[in-house]
């Protein structure tokens, strides 16, 4: 007997499509990209049935639980700080092209584990992940063996429960890649949890297709803190 887990990050934000990183700033909400892939994320979750949902208490996530309970009608709804976002402290609010050039960056990439938000409410990235798999542990226990069901939350604090999932110290987590309004799937048993789906957003491969060759840049190999706009964003703007 197995509890599954549903990992959905929230849909796109104009946040996200101007490359700001918006945290726990308040009013961020999903843009008209946002909400097409919250609806069609909830479209292709139809025929799941869920035990509950439990959603950081941002809006943006809010919005998206929303529309995945569409139809869902009976399905409690939980709200849980502890899968909030990323308390980023002085960087919430800046555009992310500006963050990179900061030294603090260079840690947040290589050595995210030792890392500690500037500012009265910055987070330790690892407190972040700590309170992240205490709330699916909790909420595993909670809902029990054979019970699936589904979070609503943020690229970091995702790719923190993928990294513990996966037994991957949290140093490695800037590996993976957690879109917009993607699905990864955990399951949890008696003796070890099983990722089964990592950043399913369902969609087709015009993103793997090579791009114009352009001059590298120095953070072409940065992971995007708080993760960006996804494979949607558009050229003019982004999470990169």
């Amino acid at each position: 007997m197995v509890t599954t887990v549903l990992l959905v990050r929230h849909g796109r934000t104009d946040a996200n499509a101007s490359g700001v990183l918006a945290g726990w700033s308040p009013g961020v909400g999903l843009d008209d990209l946002g909400r097409e892939q919250a609806t069609n994320l909830a479209d292709r979750l139809a025929t799941v049935p869920l035990t509950a949902v439990v959603t950081s208490p941002l809006d943006r996530c809010q919005q998206t639980a929303t529309a995945l309970l569409a139809g869902r009608n009976g399905t409690p709804l939980h709200i849980d700080e502890r899968v909030g976002e990323v308390r980023y402290g002085d960087w919430t609010g800046q555009p992310l092209k500006q963050l990179a050039k900061l030294s603090l960056w260079r840690t947040v990439q290589s050595h995210p584990s030792g890392v500690v938000f500037p500012g009265a409410d910055g987070e330790a990235m690892a407190a972040m992940q700590s309170r992240a798999v205490e709330a699916i542990r909790h909420w595993n226990a909670t809902f029990g063996p054979d019970a699936t069901y589904l979070v609503v939350s943020h690229a970091d604090v995702i790719k923190a429960v993928l990294a513990d999932a996966l037994g991957q110290h949290l140093d490695q987590f800037q590996r993976i890649v957690v879109d917009p309004a993607s699905l990864s799937v955990v399951t949890y048993g008696a003796s070890r949890p099983f990722v089964e789906r990592i950043n399913d957003t369902g969609g087709g491969v015009a993103a793997l297709r090579p791009t114009k060759r352009r001059r590298r840049k120095k953070t072409d190999d940065d992971a995007v803190v708080g993760g960006g706009a996804g494979a949607t964003e558009s050229k003019k703007g982004g999470g990169r």
